[in-house]
């Protein structure tokens, strides 16, 4: 049995990763941050399995790594954690350096100083934000970098110093170039998870409308379900190599928002250009949704707010997996685009349910309480 060390474990891809280690029989550990707020809701269903171990770290703290991986002594360690958001990187640069990139420096001294460096493999989640102001489209992996964010300019950090580690020491270290990969699991501030959350809201009279930034943004969106399958076969090579993970796709936010809410059963209509621009109702489906209002044809449910553009903005990720798909045998579109988002409207739309469900309990129980009904 393989010991894999995982951290990041909290997150829409360490929860998918820790499922797919478990079921390639993996004895899986995860560091988790110790925390006045618990935010284990993606692991949850995982906790008291016999091969599943949680473990407190963080990576800021250099001796406390040293101490998790002297314990576990991992085969395979998948470096996820980072502060992962690129506007809140504007807002925080200090603490994402230190995380996203003296952090992966800690993780490669903590295996050095265990003792590990001939028998550990480690993979580095590296991402395509590396690509920044691109220079060439679309990306592959000997794409000049040009970074356009601190978070961009933390995690080039990290990849540099994998491949240092891999030259200097012999180590086997890689990095896996992440494009934008999406899920039901995905945080609720990042803009596709926004949008499907949004349109499950809006269909369901919970929402009037929702405001985002550049909608001619264009990004390549793979599913977070099937990136982690790759993550495991980069480490499985014989030869330590750094990949670009990506599905060869390229969509705008403006397609992903209209597809979004068409599977709610709304259809938009984009009108209008950059800050002006705006998303306008012009038919609903009851097939879809027999609970749709007629109220919302002719609505405006989607408008551009200039609080959400960047400083400096990546308006052109598109990845090239030739080499993925050929050296680890690894497809791409399992799950296609049109699967991602329908994936990610089904679930959210039934969350926005469950929770209008559950808060009429809340304010019944309240009424109740208040006249006598129940003590």
């Amino acid at each position: 049995m393989k010991t894999a060390l995982i951290t990041g474990i909290t997150g829409q891809d360490g929860s998918y990763l820790s499922e797919f280690l478990l079921n390639k029989g993996y004895d899986v550990h995860g560091i988790i941050r110790r925390s006045s707020t618990d935010y284990r809701e993606r692991i949850a269903h995982l906790e008291g399995k016999p091969h599943f171990h949680l473990h407190y770290g963080d990576l800021s703290d250099s001796m406390g790594l040293i101490q998790v991986v002297s314990k576990v002594r991992p085969d395979e360690i998948y470096n996820l954690a980072a502060q992962s958001h690129v506007q809140v990187s504007f807002d925080s640069p200090e603490f994402t350096a230190n995380v996203d990139a003296t952090g992966v420096l800690r993780v490669l001294e903590a295996v050095r100083a265990c003792g590990l460096a001939d028998k550990c493999r480690i993979y580095q989640a590296s991402t395509s934000e590396l690509y920044g102001k691109v220079e060439e489209v679309p990306q592959n992996e000997n794409t000049p970098f040009h970074p356009y964010s601190p978070y961009a300019v933390a995690k080039l950090y990290g990849y540099w110093i994998v491949k240092e580690y891999r030259e200097a020491y012999n180590m086997y270290c890689c990095s896996g170039i992440l494009f934008n990969h999406e899920s039901e699991r995905r945080g609720e501030t990042f803009v596709t998870r926004k949008i499907t959350l949004a349109a499950a809201r809006i269909a369901q009279g919970k929402q009037d409308c929702l405001y985002l930034g550049n909608m001619s943004s264009l990004r390549d969106w793979g599913y977070a379900k099937d990136y982690v399958e790759c993550m495991w076969l980069i480490l499985q090579q014989d030869k330590a190599e750094d990949f670009v993970i990506a599905t060869g796709e390229q969509h705008s936010v403006r397609e992903f928002c209209g597809k979004a809410f068409k599977y709610t059963g709304i259809t938009l209509r984009f009108d209008g250009e950059g800050e002006n621009e705006v998303a306008i109702c012009t038919a609903i489906d009851k097939s879809v949704n027999p609970k749709l209002c007629d109220e919302l044809v002719g609505k405006t449910l989607v408008r551009v707010s200039p609080d959400f553009y960047r400083p400096t903005d990546v308006v052109n990720l598109w990845g090239d997996p030739t080499k993925a798909k050929a050296k680890l045998g690894w497809n791409p579109t399992k799950t296609s685009f049109e699967q991602l988002i329908r994936i990610m409207v089904e679930h959210d739309m039934k969350k926005v349910a469950a929770d209008h469900a559950a808060e009429q309990v809340r304010t019944n129980l309240a009424e109740y309480l208040e006249k006598g009904i129940v003590k």
